[in-house]
């Protein structure tokens, strides 16, 4: 009677935080559940032949928009060779336009939303009957008190190795289009005690990488000052061996007590990330996102001068309303601000989300394949998009990478928008690629970029030694990453 949870994580170090949930709650049915991850890229064969070992009765699949295509095609070949095993799907990218989806088509049964309760309920009526009728389950939502917590299903490996997702609180009380979150009705916590006491059992076997996937972690500063105080009492009781953490918060929201809180965090141990997405009101107004500019800015100034956080600040390019102009002006405030890293992400239609809602009005085209991304609208042209997606991938390479913190300056001079693009369409007519260029060429290209628009070569020579010898990288986790960040959508799996 074997039940199998499984995913196809984006990466290894990306433990799934809503399989350990549905473990936690599926009461006398435990025993028989088993958790298996794997991640992207895997052949869909061996996924499917190391799923059948366990000979299972019902498989359990998260469904996200990065894993979506995969892993239809890892449920079409365990419809082919094993049709008496009961799939079923859950996660953010079936829980809606459900019906017009191959995978559901392919499935037996569908929990959309919240699986906590669902799902083991769902897997008695096919173990033991009366079988179900239906194929879409809609998920109920209990009380946060009724849900089983699941860090204790993190296991020795998983600490060791892999990024730790905990949550405070689920849902959001923001209603930007753009965002799954915005159909959630508020923000439910979870009781604080008991969640503390989770994550001091965790840290009693190791765990040092907290990631935070609340989406507005400074919603109730009280609650956010007593999770603070649990990392500030940990770092000064083990200061040889230091946690590190990371939260989303909102950015024009940050009262005295949390910046007092924030300033006692030492360097390398905490990042927030910070969505901003658009400086322009107009915009924001357009898809229904409440956010005081100058509050924000006025923080994240704060953040940069007053603290030693890590700022991860997030940017969205093809909202509705929003010119290349306007974009460009939104990128060169956020940029003077001095975040560590820029996010520079591409609008995606989301299922479910109401930013199609502007469709029409804004001409706006989507992809039709995940990630869905924007390819164009009124205000920017499909080839002007391309050349943004180009631009946000070379602005992790050379940016976000850390890589060339001495030689970004000059890059970006008095007008960092304009320079970056200027860069990124040149880059790519000499390369015709945006990715797998080693860091030896890219950095002899940035030099050959730099000399070609008047830059001393001996000024540019000296900055990318400078960046050479330094092997400068992003902090992550309190270590130096050279990788290219990607950040991971935090909708739990249902």
């Amino acid at each position: 009677m074997t039940i199998l949870l499984s995913t196809l994580n984006s990466r290894y170090s990306h433990a799934s935080l809503g399989l350990r949930y549905l473990l936690a709650n599926m009461g006398e049915l435990q025993p028989s559940t088993r958790l298996q991850e794997f991640v992207i890229g895997a052949r869909a064969a061996d996924v499917v032949e190391r799923l059948l070992a366990h000979q299972p009765r019902i498989i359990g699949f998260g469904v996200y928009i990065w894993n979506v295509e995969e892993t239809t095609k890892i449920v079409a070949l365990l419809k082919r060779v094993a049709p008496q095993v009961a799939i079923v799907l859950g996660g953010p990218e079936v829980s809606y336009e459900t019906q017009e989806q191959e995978i559901v088509r392919l499935a037996d049964y569908v929990v959309t939303g919240w699986g906590d309760v669902t799902f083991p309920e769902l897997c008695r009526q096919i173990l033991t009957g009366p079988k179900p009728l239906m194929k879409i389950h809609a998920g109920a939502q209990p009380p946060l008190v009724d849900i089983r917590l699941p860090y204790s299903l993190y296991t020795d490996e998983d600490i060791a190795h892999r990024t730790l997702y905990v949550e405070a609180s689920r849902g959001c009380p923001f209603k930007c289009e753009f965002c799954l979150s915005s159909l959630d009705k508020t923000a439910w916590p979870f009781d604080l005690d008991a969640f503390l006491a989770e994550l001091e059992a965790l840290h009693a076997r190791g765990a040092r990488l907290f990631k935070f996937v609340d989406r507005t972690f400074n919603l109730n500063i009280k609650s956010s000052l007593k999770i603070m105080q649990f990392f500030l009492d940990k770092l000064a009781a083990h200061p040889d061996d230091p946690v590190f953490a990371h939260f989303e918060v909102v950015p024009d929201h940050l009262p005295d007590a949390l910046k007092d809180a924030i300033a006692k965090f030492p360097p390398g141990t905490l990042q927030f990330e910070i969505g901003i997405q658009s400086f322009n009101p107009d915009v924001q107004s357009l898809v229904s996102r409440k956010q005081n500019n100058e509050k924000a800015a006025a923080n994240i100034r704060w953040l940069r001068e007053h603290s030693q956080a890590h700022l991860h600040v997030d940017l969205i390019a093809g909202l509705p309303g929003e010119d290349l102009d306007s974009f460009a002006r939104g990128f060169d405030q956020l940029v003077a601000l001095g975040p560590h890293e820029i996010q520079f992400g591409i609008l995606k239609r989301l299922r479910g989300t109401p930013i199609i809602r502007h469709t029409e009005s804004c001409k706006m085209v989507f992809d039709p394949c995940p990630p869905y991304a924007i390819l164009a609208n009124d205000r920017i042209d499909f080839a002007t998009m391309q050349r943004l997606v180009r631009f946000a991938r070379y602005w992790d390479m050379i940016a976000n990478s850390g890589r060339f913190a001495h030689t970004l300056p000059l890059i970006l001079g008095d007008a960092p928008f304009a320079n970056f693009l200027a860069l990124s369409d040149w880059l790519y007519a000499q390369t015709d690629a945006t990715n797998r260029i080693a860091l030896e060429r890219l950095a002899a290209l940035v030099a050959e970029w730099l000399r070609g628009r008047g830059a001393d070569v001996e000024i540019v020579s000296t900055l990318l030694a400078s960046d050479h010898a330094g092997k400068a990288g992003r902090i992550t986790a309190g270590k130096a990453e050279a990788a290219t960040p990607q950040r991971q959508m935090r909708h739990l799996a249902a």
